[in-house]
């Protein structure tokens, strides 16, 4: 399972997963992990994925840029 970090509230973090959000325990996440970042469920635990988050980082930009051009 994929999902993107929304937010952090006090020991609660917020993932979006499927265009939903779930409240998740600080606990259950990387704790380098930041708002934006691309995480996957892997035993029970999110994880950042890098590569993932650069992508989607990238993908944002361009769509900003092109906006921006107009």
């Amino acid at each position: 399972m994929e999902g993107i970090i929304d937010r952090f509230e006090g020991e609660i973090v917020i993932i979006e997963i499927d265009g939903h959000t779930q409240d998740v325990s600080k606990s259950l996440v990387d704790p380098a992990a930041s708002p934006g970042d691309v995480v996957d469920l892997v035993n029970g635990k999110w994880v950042t994925n890098p590569e993932k988050t650069k992508n989607q980082s990238d993908r944002i930009n361009r769509l900003a840029e092109e906006l921006w051009e107009e």
